[in-house]
């Protein structure tokens, strides 16, 4: 294996590398020391520094009095539900409009694409409107059935990417031997859609998790609030211990990176497989 030289333009474009990845994980370290600080150090005498006493109470305490492992919960089974109903309901519906043969199916696919087109938060009034006659307000479906709508088109867009490359000879085999359409969609199409549901479960997750303006409105009821709300309401009219805020953010956001640790490389796969096949 043959050793890089150092020369001086590989030493600076390492050096350059340094302090890019540097920059990228600064905000991170900041915002763990930031969660382990008292209001003093954070806004005095140590804004960027190791804590000098670390303070692990701020977590107790906005675990246990700040509800956060409340709004947890809400937030992990909303979005897991979410993710869950796009997904089958995206792997399905690509099914039938790139497998089988009806009248119309180009039209219904372009009608699912212009939800590309439209903002999710365009859509507050209406869906308001539709969810209190439905008295479905201050419910996890509140949450669940909006996100999983707004989802559906980009999930079915990266759904027929993947799905067109699949040889139709499969499926031939398949029914030959006596399989249905149920047996062929469960056990031929699923299988190598994997990659694809890897990539719709962080784009869903990323959309329903962040999400804050349909759990303000929808949700007043603090039994159902999500993280993302209930982060906001940490933040007192006076006076604000922000150490435990810290800890909220933390626990928000360390969840998005360890998922997505573990499944970048679907997610790669599903668009170089889209790319070359699509």
């Amino acid at each position: 294996m043959k050793k890089m030289k150092k020369s001086p333009v590989n030493i600076l474009l390492y050096a350059f590398l340094g302090l890019w990845t540097a920059i990228q994980l600064f905000p991170l370290y900041w915002m763990l020391t930031f969660s382990l600080k008292d209001n003093n150090e954070i806004f005095g005498a140590n804004v960027i520094g190791i804590p000098h006493v670390w303070r692990w109470e701020n977590y107790t305490s906005v675990l246990t009095r700040g509800k956060v492992g409340t709004y947890f919960l809400n937030s992990v089974l909303v979005t897991g539900a979410t993710i869950v109903l796009t997904s089958i309901v995206a792997l399905m519906a690509t099914y039938a409009m790139t497998r089988m043969i009806w009248k119309g199916r180009r039209l219904a696919n372009n009608i699912v694409m212009l939800g590309l087109t439209v903002p999710i938060h365009t859509a507050i009034l209406p869906i308001f409107i539709i969810l209190r006659s439905l008295k479905m307000t201050n419910s996890y479906q509140a949450l669940i059935v909006p996100y999983s709508a707004f989802a559906l088109a980009m999930a079915i867009m990266i759904c027929s990417s993947l799905m067109e490359g699949i040889p139709r000879e499969l499926e031939e085999a398949a029914f030959i031997d006596g399989c249905s359409i149920y047996g062929i969609f469960w056990r031929i199409i699923l299988p190598l859609m994997r990659p694809a549901i890897a990539t719709i479960s962080i784009f869903t997750y990323l959309q329903s998790w962040n999400e804050l303006m349909f759990a303000t409105i929808f949700i007043s009821d603090s039994n159902y609030r999500t993280l993302t709300v209930g982060i906001q309401t940490l933040s007192g009219s006076y006076t604000t211990d922000w150490g435990p805020i810290g800890a909220a953010l933390v626990v928000a956001t360390f969840p998005t990176l360890i998922i997505y640790a573990f499944m970048s490389n679907k997610i790669q796969e599903s668009l170089v497989i889209g790319a070359v096949k699509g």
